[in-house]
């Protein structure tokens, strides 16, 4: 999540909102998601976590309808415009991306953070626009750094 945040500073200077998400928005003790969610908040109250505006956990609804937030009357910075989608794993992940990609017309890149330089991060199945879409990625972090150490 760290990385996440750090990646949308580069590209944007605003402090991100971001979503983390599960399958409702209250926490459950039945639904882990909902307990790892409000930890990481915590981590941000107390400085673990810096640079974003986080809320969770939010329903995928929640997270990026308005609409839906004022239904459920929902009081948050975040949600209903969150810019930073955390996801509770990797399938969960997966499937979103692809969904989005396939079913909404998104253009997928990749970039590893954290490491000493960006590494471009396609899939097999990606094509050129992806594959464009992540070089050009790494080009602008490289450059932040060349300009900024983090």
């Amino acid at each position: 999540m760290q990385n996440a945040i750090n990646l949308f500073r580069i590209l944007d200077e605003r402090k991100p909102k971001v979503a983390i998400l599960s399958a409702v928005e209250n926490i459950d003790p039945n639904i882990p998601s909902t307990i790892e969610a409000a930890a990481l908040c915590k981590m941000a109250d107390r400085g673990q976590i810096i640079g974003g505006i986080l809320d969770g956990p939010l329903a995928f609804d929640n997270a990026i309808s308005p609409e839906a937030v004022m239904i459920k009357k929902i009081h948050s910075q975040v949600a209903g415009d969150a810019d930073i989608l955390v996801v509770p794993n990797l399938e969960a992940g997966n499937m979103l991306a692809k969904q989005l990609e396939y079913l909404g017309g998104a253009t997928a890149c990749g970039i590893v953070m954290g490491s000493r330089v960006p590494i471009a991060l396609t899939s097999r199945a990606d094509g050129s626009n992806n594959r464009i879409a992540s070089a050009i990625l790494v080009k602008l972090v490289a450059h932040h750094y060349r300009s900024q150490k983090p």
